[in-house]
């Protein structure tokens, strides 16, 4: 195995990706004073808008920055595709084997889960047994960490279905990105992000009983690591 890692810009032999080439030409042209200009510049915007976050485990508890780089990661529209595909079969059969454990448990009965491992779970829930949920969905939110081999191949590091966050530091790089590189944005046809607020609001509201639910965003607090997160998205929703 390979410690080099992989090398999302360039291929072995030197060459540019091909759907890097246009960014390497951009790349190339910019003057590293003015790069770094405008890293200080977003950091900057950051910590006045308080996009901030702490790290559990820190004595300190001092506060971080998200980190804002000019380099972005970019993933051809085809290759997106099939991830894309390849995560909505996983969500899917993670919410197909969560339905199981709490109906017929076909998984215990044929061996291929350890009884002890569901039951024994602090996470298990007798009082769901039986329970049917609207569109049979247990896991409504997934935050899908993938990495890539040294070849290329992408894997699933963890799922993350509980509380994953990070979602509105993903949306406020984009946004920074847009306002001071715009001109990357008229070179290449970038995917949007910054419908998924709707796309959220949309499925807490399917996953009610009710016609019209009120939906709200619980938050532990200010001082909670991802309390930033917590009212950006209660904001971009317009829900409290």
């Amino acid at each position: 195995m390979s410690l080099t890692g992989f090398d999302e810009m360039f291929r072995r032999d030197g060459a540019v990706r091909d759907h890097y080439r246009t960014y390497r030409d951009w790349l190339q042209a910019q003057a590293g004073a003015d790069l770094e200009r405008k890293r200080r510049e977003a950091e900057l915007l950051f910590h006045r808008v308080g996009i901030t976050f702490n790290v559990y485990g820190e004595a300190q508890g001092t506060e971080r920055l998200i980190p804002f780089d000019s380099v972005p990661r970019i993933i051809p529209a085809q290759e997106w595709a099939r991830l894309e595909q390849g995560i909505r079969q996983r969500v899917q059969a993670l919410n197909l084997f969560l339905h199981d454990i709490y109906h017929e448990q076909d998984i215990i009965r044929a061996g291929r889960m350890p009884a002890e491992q569901v039951f024994g779970n602090v996470h298990y829930q007798p009082c769901m047994q039986d329970i049917d949920l609207p569109n049979q969905v247990y896991a409504h939110i997934s935050g899908v960490d993938l990495v890539r081999d040294d070849e290329g191949a992408w894997y699933v590091l963890e799922d993350n279905l509980r509380t994953p966050s990070g979602v509105s530091y993903m949306i406020e790089n984009r946004r920074m990105m847009m306002r001071l590189f715009p001109e990357l944005f008229s070179r290449h046809h970038v995917a949007p992000v910054d419908h998924y607020p709707s796309l959220l609001l949309e499925t807490l509201q399917q996953s009610s009983l009710v016609s019209h639910p009120t939906v709200v965003l619980l938050t532990p607090g200010r001082f909670n690591s991802a309390y930033f997160e917590h009212a950006f998205l209660a904001q971009q929703m317009g829900i409290e």
